[in-house]
């Protein structure tokens, strides 16, 4: 198993390049170095020798991929995508455009977002999956198809709709929950109750979906109908058997989800107000700070990729046929 960690780490090697590439080139396609230094130095008219030494202490006055004034393997390094690269593979992300230390905001703002993406996480995988046992248990009658129906209108609104209607019912007109805000420690527990349960209704439709089609697959299947002859009632046939035989694909997209939690959650977080690392990515996209956008994305990427690993080494812990090598 060591060896087949250490193949993919290598090969995510190459996959984090090209994402970062990618990163580089759309980003610089919209904003060049000068409007950067412009929106960062807030001023209408600002001197080109401001300009200059804006970028020249943030390394935006090297060429983006070539530089020609250097000789030998130096016009391939001593490029901006290069230095910034190498700093990123290091887990280096330094300072903002705005002089903020980077690392430091990650830590911080990682805290509320996991306080909101944590118990969404957490609730709906266990409401999806209890109601989708229940729907095949009662599979073919009116509560299957009435539950079928629901998800599928659920899963066919905008969750922005959600959000707003929450909003509007629960803060605005009850007055049960603050709309917006966020506080650390237990006082803060009233400030991700709404988020939480928005985002697990927002998403139940398709997860009750899913998992219904994952379990229903498996009742027909041969070991089903011998557990069924043994004498074993529905319940044990399902939840010794079913659940435990459908763990694979639900791992496939558990596992992955969970590294991705870190990133927080780009729309909740910002309706919200809550300082989370969905909120910072934002923010800094609207402030044109590249520094940020570069550090998020590259992180996303490395998370998503542990995800992909974890996934394959849980594999293992339910399916013994299952050798990684």
């Amino acid at each position: 198993m060591l060896s087949y960690i250490i193949r993919r780490i290598l090969y995510a090697v190459p996959i984090l390049i090209g994402v970062n590439l990618i990163t580089f080139l759309l980003f610089f396609m919209v904003n060049s170095p000068d409007d950067m230094a412009r929106a960062q130095l807030g001023a209408k008219q600002v001197s080109p020798e401001l300009i200059h030494s804006w970028k020249e202490a943030r390394g935006y006055d090297k060429p983006l991929f070539i530089n020609y004034e250097s000789a030998g393997i130096q016009k391939a390094t001593d490029t901006l995508f290069v230095q910034e690269s190498l700093k990123l593979f290091s887990f280096d992300f330094g300072f903002s455009d705005a002089n903020r230390d980077i690392g430091s905001d990650i830590k911080e703002r990682m805290v509320p977002s996991l306080a909101i993406a944590l118990p969404t996480f957490l609730i709906a995988l266990i409401t999806n999956i209890s109601l989708a046992l229940l729907l095949v248990l009662f599979r073919g009658s009116v509560l299957d198809t009435s539950m079928m129906i629901l998800a599928v209108m659920i899963m066919s609104i905008s969750g922005l709709f959600y959000i707003i209607a929450g909003q509007v019912l629960f803060s605005k007109i009850w007055h049960w929950v603050p709309i917006s805000g966020y506080e650390s420690g237990w006082d803060g527990i009233r400030f991700i109750i709404l988020p939480v349960l928005i985002g697990v209704f927002a998403g139940i439709g398709a997860g009750v979906r899913w998992y219904r089609s994952i379990f229903l697959e498996q009742i027909n299947q041969d070991y089903v109908r011998t557990a069924r002859a043994k004498g074993l009632s529905e319940l044990k046939v399902l939840f010794g058997h079913v659940l435990r035989n459908g763990m694979l694909p639900i791992l496939t997209g558990v596992v992955v989800i969970i590294p991705s939690l870190f990133m927080g959650s780009l729309i909740m977080e910002s309706f919200f107000g809550i300082p989370g690392l969905g909120s910072y990515t934002i923010d800094a996209i609207h402030a044109q700070d590249f520094a940020i956008v570069k550090a998020m994305v590259f992180l996303g990427s490395v998370l998503y990729i542990v995800g992909l690993i974890l996934t394959d080494i849980s594999y293992t812990l339910f399916d013994p046929r299952v050798k990684l090598s």
